[in-house]
């Protein structure tokens, strides 16, 4: 099975949750089942966030993991535009202690926000095992070389690189290519673009209006990925899986883990059923220059960059 990092930003509730930035509430019960069917599949790696629901999220995947000891648990710390000693190692163990866990497998800085103080304040962290890997996340190429050469000074590597990475975001691939030489785990976020990219939405059938993922992607931008959308579905159709997998497909053929959200069982079911498809060469040329010809550009209003 390919490598796949399981996302939650949508389950958490509140600010940061899932009514303010997907428009629509889940039902603990339906996401407790997603997790359930996820798991059964072998899906076993999940991803979340201090930020996500201002911590609710952490919350509810800590009560989903109990006893889940094989469960590979990715969260991350928020930090401030200046650096604030101590906030690191306080964001860390609240994460902890809301995901019921000692340790954590992968810790991200979520943004390259006083980046070398913030890495200097999460060595004490890696040396004593709490932090099994460091990743740092939409970052630049030149923030990942300085981020190698601090941590080689302490005798400890960098272990993951997380970016914005889709069809509609592809700029990443020389960010991508150094990764993979360097023994760096990259994993690409909004794959699906929050779901513009899933084949289940079109201009006449969009996103919740008050909703953030409508602001970045409106009706209009909508109209701009109909060829897109229609390589995908042919695609998809040949291969005999659900469109909104395609996406996914493409990037793992181009060298990243991708991050996928789920918030349904149906969700974890599409993805065990076309996770060991491989995309031709001919597919994946034919949806880079679709996706090209829509002159889109998507950026979060988090990125930097």
């Amino acid at each position: 099975m390919k490598d796949i990092l399981i996302g939650t930003w949508a389950w958490g509730t509140g600010m940061n949750g899932s009514s303010m930035i997907f428009g629509k509430k889940n039902d603990p019960g339906t996401l407790k089942a997603s997790f359930e069917e996820a798991v059964k599949a072998g899906f076993k790696n999940w991803d979340t966030a201090a930020v996500y629901g201002m911590g609710t999220c952490e919350t509810f995947l800590g009560s989903l993991i109990k006893g889940h000891d094989d469960i590979f648990i990715s969260t991350k710390f928020m930090p401030g535009k200046k650096y604030k000693s101590g906030d690191l190692t306080k964001s860390f163990e609240e994460s902890m202690k809301r995901l019921g866990r000692d340790n954590c497998d992968l810790f991200w800085i979520h943004v390259p926000n006083a980046l070398s103080d913030n890495i200097a304040e999460a060595v004490p962290l890696l040396r004593s095992g709490r932090i099994k890997s460091l990743g740092i996340s939409n970052v630049s190429l030149q923030h990942i070389k300085d981020s190698e050469a601090q941590l080689s000074k302490e005798g400890l590597r960098l272990g993951a690189v997380q970016n914005h990475f889709s069809l509609l975001r592809n700029d990443q691939q020389p960010i991508i290519d150094y990764c993979r030489g360097k023994g760096i785990t990259y994993y690409a976020y909004m794959v699906l673009e929050q779901g513009a990219l899933s084949g289940h939405y079109n201009s006449k059938d969009h996103f919740p209006t008050f909703s953030m993922r409508n602001f970045s992607f409106p009706a209009s931008k909508f109209k701009k990925i109909d060829g897109l959308l229609s390589v995908m579905a042919e695609i998809a159709d040949k291969h005999g899986i659900d469109p909104s997998q395609v996406p996914i497909l493409w990037a793992i053929g181009k060298g990243s883990v991708p991050i996928v959200g789920i918030t349904k069982p149906s969700h974890a079911s599409a993805l065990a059923a076309a996770i060991d498809v491989t995309l031709t060469d001919e597919e994946m040329e034919l949806l880079t220059n679709e996706a090209e010809k829509t002159d889109i550009r998507q950026q979060g209003t988090w990125e930097p960059q």
